[in-house]
């Protein structure tokens, strides 16, 4: 069986039952009572074959209409987009406190023209912004993440395991009602080891964020976030979960 942070009812209901539960956090381990073994394997997921290099993140900002020169908050919320976080790069837009930074907005497919009409009836053009793009999808995420300097996003556990592996600080806004909160549980991870900061998704706003943006944009918090996130990522992934597969089917566990 495959848990992650939050365990949801059927690995609750299997744990007994089970020969082994893979997890994907370190976090999961203690949450997880009378099961008979407990493996640490990570998640699979996408890993890029290289990081980009100075030249080729330079090559994806100016894709992007963006400033090489300045620092890049990447904001997105999965493909269908993610209104809070949405609504509060329209304040930014607005109130213009992203002087010393620009941002790259991926705001969901279906509500790009939504984001369209709102700035519109501020008098604001969404593609004459200053330092802000908006754009419904970005195909290349994982390399536009890895070219930017922080990220706003939620916290899925997809999402957080991309964030380790690229080694990025972020700003985490849970999704709100889902069950048992699973997303906030994800963010803290991140947060309790210093590498990301947690908003709440009523409390965000474009004051709230600008004052978290600025706070990792300091070098030494940049480097020593990022460094920070990279201690989750867990190597060999497929690796791993094989191994366990083999030990279970050649007669390591009792089937």
């Amino acid at each position: 069986m495959k848990a992650t942070v939050f365990l949801g009812k059927a690995v609750k209901m299997l744990a007994k039952r089970t020969d082994t539960i893979m997890v994907s956090f370190e976090d999961a381990i203690p949450k997880i009572q009378k099961a008979k073994r407990v493996v640490l394997t990570g998640t699979p997921t996408k890993i890029l074959e290289k990081e980009p290099n100075l030249s080729e993140k330079i090559a994806l900002k100016e894709k992007y209409k963006l400033n090489p020169a300045k620092p890049t908050v990447l904001a997105f919320g999965g493909s269908q987009g993610a209104k809070a976080i949405n609504d509060t790069i329209i304040e930014l837009a607005e109130s213009k406190l992203n002087k010393s930074y620009q941002i790259l907005l991926a705001c969901g497919q279906k509500q790009y023209e939504v984001v369209e009409a709102e700035l519109k009836e501020k008098g604001l053009n969404i593609n004459s912004l200053d330092g802000i793009q908006i754009v419904p999808y970005i195909y290349e995420l994982q390399e536009v993440m890895s070219a930017s300097e922080v990220l706003v996003c939620r916290s899925g556990a997809m999402t957080i395991v991309e964030i380790a592996n690229l080694g990025k600080p972020s700003i985490l806004i849970p999704l709100p009602n889902v069950s048992h909160d699973h997303q906030q549980y994800n963010a803290e991870v991140l947060e309790k080891l210093g590498a990301a900061k947690i908003v709440k998704n009523n409390d965000l706003n474009a004051n709230i964020l600008h004052e978290n943006i600025m706070q990792i944009l300091n070098k030494d918090n940049l480097e020593r976030m990022g460094e920070k996130a990279r201690k989750v990522a867990i190597k060999n992934v497929e690796d791993n979960i094989y191994k366990e597969i083999k030990r279970l089917t050649s007669g390591g566990a009792k089937l």
